[in-house]
């Protein structure tokens, strides 16, 4: 591994400055499950790497009635695995945070880790979708907040600019019933070969609101608003679930590559997404889902 400098900043104000000083040379560090086997493997070689575990304006797991959860962008997988608060408010994101990696990865990795990798396949991106979450981003001209949906741009690409931090994520109070499911080759540890969450807010029958979010199966995390369009305003009966399967394998955008054909991945996103519309009409308090 190259030589690099190493900061160690306290302070978000410090960060920001390290940050505007290496002009684009940096990589941020937290959990380090990511960067380090990026560096280990030739794949970056950053002149300087700036630690930002010890900020606290990035941690912190904190919810209200009124306005939902604000989650700190250094709170680890394992934190959010579980915590009561998460368990009890948004069950579907304390699941998804269970089916990643190990127990000890889940210790030191983030959800800001997660997010900011620009991974397609990323486990926490999908539910935190269906729940229409809210990232807040900051750097030298000051915070913005960008929908989640748009802060994805490609793989390994994000709407982070140069000198932004992701500090924190907000989430609305849960509205319905969500569920996350997830296909795996082995029982754990491994990434997503097909990842769906799915949240449906139903009156009288009726489905009111659909978010479907299908993960690994496109460039980024993809909400299938065709699938979500056929299921609002109607009754979720077998053929209506039938239907939106079909068009949400129709609508994912998978490749081919060693976990899987594009035709398998297609095919599994079909599978999940009528198994989790089954699981979701059958039952009130389906809010977690498991591994397919």
């Amino acid at each position: 591994m190259p030589p690099f400098h190493h900061h160690t900043p306290t302070t978000l104000t410090e960060a920001i400055g390290l940050l505007a000083q290496a002009n684009g040379s940096a990589q941020v560090i937290a959990g380090g499950t990511d960067l380090v086997l990026q560096m280990r493997n030739g794949l970056k070689a950053p002149q300087t790497v700036i630690n930002i575990k010890r900020l606290p304006e990035l941690k912190g797991i904190e919810y209200d009635e009124a306005t939902g959860l604000r989650l700190g962008a250094l709170t680890t997988l394992r934190q959010i695995h579980r915590s009561p608060l998460i368990q009890t408010h948004y069950p579907i994101l304390s699941h998804a945070a269970s089916q990643m990696a190990s127990e000890q990865i889940r210790a030191f990795a983030t959800v800001g880790g997660n997010l900011c990798n620009g991974s397609p396949s990323a486990d926490q991106a999908t539910p935190l979708l269906a729940l229409d979450a809210s990232v807040h981003l900051v750097g030298p001209q000051g915070m913005r907040a960008l929908p989640l949906h748009e802060f994805f741009l490609g793989p390994g690409q994000t709407a982070l600019r140069p000198g932004e931090l992701l500090q924190w994520i907000s989430v609305p109070p849960l509205a319905g019933q969500a569920i996350f499911l997830k296909h795996i080759p082995r029982a754990f540890m491994d990434i997503s070969v097909v990842c769906v969450a799915l949240r449906l807010a139903m009156a009288e029958d009726l489905c009111q609101e659909a978010r479907i979010v299908l993960g690994a199966v496109a460039p980024t995390p993809l909400r299938a608003r065709q699938t979500e369009a056929l299921l609002t305003g109607q009754a979720l009966t077998p053929e209506r679930i039938q239907a939106a399967a079909g068009t949400a394998a129709v609508e994912s955008r998978p490749i081919d590559d060693a976990k899987g054909s594009a035709w398998y991945r297609r095919h599994m996103v079909g599978v999940l997404v009528r198994r989790g519309l089954s699981a979701l009409g059958g039952r009130a308090g389906g809010r977690a889902g498991g591994r397919a």
